[in-house]
């Protein structure tokens, strides 16, 4: 699995991280959201035990083996300028145009925006 990152997309997900140590892994969030979830980006402190690497051209990316079937072999993800949400596309076609970056670091606890990502 691999995910190609646009510079404007690297450079808004390095500055979220705001010089702290973290993980991003890609969720497919359903607690509270429906029946049919949203994906999301989250911040975490480390992996999960299975969690599995998804290759990038700028850092890892983790995501929960259940979740894959979510997910296409090859993705992009990208984010317009004046937009504060990711687009994660295939050749496929859009997966979602509205992926949000949570961070769930301990480090973070309590600051960070939504409680969960269908809040935000």
């Amino acid at each position: 699995m691999h995910i190609q990152i646009t510079d404007l997309a690297a450079a808004r997900l390095t500055e979220s991280l705001n010089d702290q140590p973290g993980y991003f892994k890609v969720f497919y969030d359903t607690e509270g959201c429906g029946c049919n979830g949203i994906l999301v980006i989250l911040i975490v402190d480390e992996p999960a035990a299975l969690d599995e690497q998804i290759e990038t051209n700028l850092v890892p990316f983790y995501v929960d083996p259940k979740q894959q079937l979510n997910l296409e072999q090859h993705m992009k993800l990208d984010t317009e300028e004046n937009y504060p949400s990711f687009t994660l596309s295939s050749d496929s076609g859009v997966l979602s145009s509205n992926v949000r970056v949570r961070d769930t670091r301990a480090v973070n606890a309590g600051i960070s925006g939504a409680p969960d990502a269908c809040m935000l």
